[in-house]
């Protein structure tokens, strides 16, 4: 593969670190100061959390995403449970079996649409599983903001999951790795989607969206709230430096700085989308909504473009689908380099 030029399109994890993030992360490398999140700067982002999220709820700061939600499921369900979730979700697909290691629980996959879960599936696989002696008992239903086909909960189609959930004596935990995405999408804050329509854990991420390494787990249910801080010690996800943390999401929260960034990675989607559909051989395969694009695409372009750039690519005999991913930092030069590409094979 020749160098790659600009800036990739595989995923957001491939972005770097925004400048204001690493700005205030020199700032507090000053000093000595109480660990594990005793110090003042872990108190400020604490506090940043509680102001957007409300005052029932209580954060804790973590390293990576898969152990947000493994931890996350840790504290609402015990080994004979199990979790409702896409059988395209992270949890199901890209964390190794994680929470059935950690958590001893099962997954429940369902069909989705779009990514999206179906409460009527849930309601027949509820049925078929429920008060029944040899099978694990259904707790929590798991959903992705975005999800993994970047498609976004409406607010109404959340408040449907939450009432259906609690009808039913169930759960919420959301997976929110692009939840900044999903907020700039919709145009709301991060508690009109979450805290205010009834979920009960989130999944909160930020190194999708410019942080480094920085994710969080808010605990919104306070009937669940005691026993997480003792879950992250036993999940390895206590930081001794944890200012080094809270720093990424002081800076994250100051002058809407995740907003900024997930609106870009929003936009460039976007124009990318709109630069594809000029070539007949090009489909996009789901609506663009957040930083993510779907696109199916002739089998015989797939390994030109890999020797410039790394793709996702689901293989096809005649035409393969792949996800391109913007970013934070995503310029429209970027896209142009790209399209680049796809109008020289598209000539061949």
């Amino acid at each position: 593969m020749e160098a790659v030029r600009g800036h990739l399109l595989a995923s957001d994890n491939a972005s770097g670190v925004h400048p204001e993030v690493m700005a205030r992360l020199a700032e507090v490398n000053q000093g000595h100061v109480p660990g594990y999140g005793a110090d003042e700067v872990t108190q400020q982002a604490l506090a940043r959390f509680k102001a957007l999220f409300g005052e029932q709820s209580e954060t804790l700061l973590l390293f990576n995403g898969t152990a947000a939600n493994v931890l996350a499921l840790k504290g609402m369900v015990q080994s004979h449970e199990a979790v409702f979730c896409s059988e395209e979700a992270h949890l199901q697909v890209d964390e190794c079996g994680a929470p059935e290691h950690f958590v001893g629980c099962k997954l429940l996959p369902v069909p989705s649409l779009e990514g999206k879960l179906s409460l009527a599936k849930i309601e027949q696989r509820l049925a078929a599983e429920r008060d029944v002696v040899h099978r694990s008992q259904p707790r929590v239903i798991s959903l992705a903001q975005a999800t993994e086909r970047g498609s976004v909960y409406s607010l109404e189609e959340l408040r449907a999951i939450t009432a259906f959930a609690r009808e039913r004596a169930l759960l919420v935990h959301m997976d929110g790795a692009r939840l900044a995405n999903a907020a700039a999408a919709l145009g709301v804050g991060f508690a009109e989607m979450t805290a205010d329509l009834g979920i009960d854990v989130l999944s909160f991420g930020g190194t999708k969206n410019g942080l480094m390494m920085a994710e969080a787990l808010v605990v919104l249910n306070p009937a669940l709230q005691q026993a997480y801080p003792y879950i992250r010690k036993q999940g390895m996800q206590l930081a001794s430096k944890q200012r080094f943390l809270a720093a990424q999401f002081l800076a994250y929260f100051d002058n809407r700085l995740w907003q900024r960034n997930a609106a870009n990675a929003n936009a460039m989607a976007t124009y990318l989308a709109e630069q594809l559909v000029q070539f007949e051989q090009v489909r996009l395969s789901a609506a663009v909504e957040v930083n993510m694009v779907f696109a199916q695409l002739p089998t015989a372009w797939v390994e030109p473009l890999l020797q410039h750039t790394p793709l996702l690519v689901w293989p096809g005999e005649a035409v393969s689908e792949v996800r391109l991913v913007t970013s934070f930092d995503t310029c429209p030069g970027d896209i142009d380099q790209f399209v680049h590409h796809i109008d020289r094979l598209s000539r061949r």
